[in-house]
């Protein structure tokens, strides 16, 4: 056995035990945004395979878009006005020994709105009033974490890296000199802040939001191929050439490039 003088000996069996005490990190760990956070879930129940169809961030079928059930609706204090549509949630039971299954977390993407009930307290009944936050999830999402029973109940939650496969979606649609483009399957942070668009005929021209993940603009941008720039919430930017020909055609989806995850 190596010899240690006994100051350190003594330091190196005081660190040995906290050591061992450490948890094994999330899988999510190496992509996490931001610490945890206190909110409360609960869950609807998927009836109909309709139920996994639009939402308030315009992202239409969710299986067909990339998004499966492993999706979140938030209350209206973290939906941001459509501003966090796309981002990636690392979610976890807590406190509720009962219901919670230990050990385990699920990543969800923010597609919907909770929409607030102002006819109640937002401390009585009123779950998704401002400034409560709260996830409502798909019942096969909900159960990953904890058994139904469990109803309303406390979780943690983190924004992690989008993982998604393939590459950015744009999908065309509009009237004359009116376009609106919805962005899907956008991986990194997820939640899209700013678009560009350029004609091969044209400058970059700045884009709004509709609403959602939807962004529209006035341009004359017929018969031209179109390339686009797209900011995330984490600063970054891609530039995608030439997404769509210069035969485009109103409501088809164009792949672009993907974000580095």
């Amino acid at each position: 056995m190596p010899q240690f003088p006994f100051p350190l000996l003594i330091l190196i069996l005081i660190l040995l035990p906290l050591a061992g005490a450490t948890r094994p990190p999330s899988s999510y760990s190496s992509a996490a945004l931001t610490e945890w956070r206190p909110a409360r879930a609960s869950y609807y129940a998927a009836a109909d395979p309709r139920d996994s169809v639009g939402g308030a961030c315009g992202y239409g079928d969710l299986s067909r878009a990339g998004y499966g059930m492993a999706t979140v609706g938030l209350s209206e204090a973290l939906f941001e006005k459509g501003a966090a549509c796309g981002g990636c949630y690392e979610v976890r039971c807590v406190e509720e020994l009962r219901f919670c299954i230990a050990g385990t977390s699920i990543a969800v993407t923010a597609t919907n709105i909770c929409a607030p009930n102002y006819g109640l307290p937002s401390d009585a009944g009123g779950l998704c009033n401002p400034p409560n936050h709260h996830f409502v999830m798909p019942i096969a999402a909900f159960e990953k974490i904890a058994i139904w029973k469990a109803g309303v109940m406390p979780i943690q939650y983190r924004r992690v890296k989008c993982v998604r496969e393939g590459g950015l979606r744009f999908t065309i649609d509009g009237q004359g000199y009116f376009y609106s483009v919805l962005i899907s399957n956008v991986a990194g942070a997820g939640d899209v802040t700013a678009v560009k668009i350029k004609g091969s005929m044209t400058g970059w021209l700045s884009m709004g939001r509709n609403w959602g993940q939807n962004w529209h603009i006035n341009a004359d941008l017929k018969g031209q191929a179109l390339s686009f720039e797209v900011t995330t919430s984490d600063g970054v930017t891609l530039t995608t050439y030439n997404v769509a020909p210069k035969d485009w055609i109103f409501g088809r989806t164009y792949i672009g490039k993907q974000f580095p995850f």
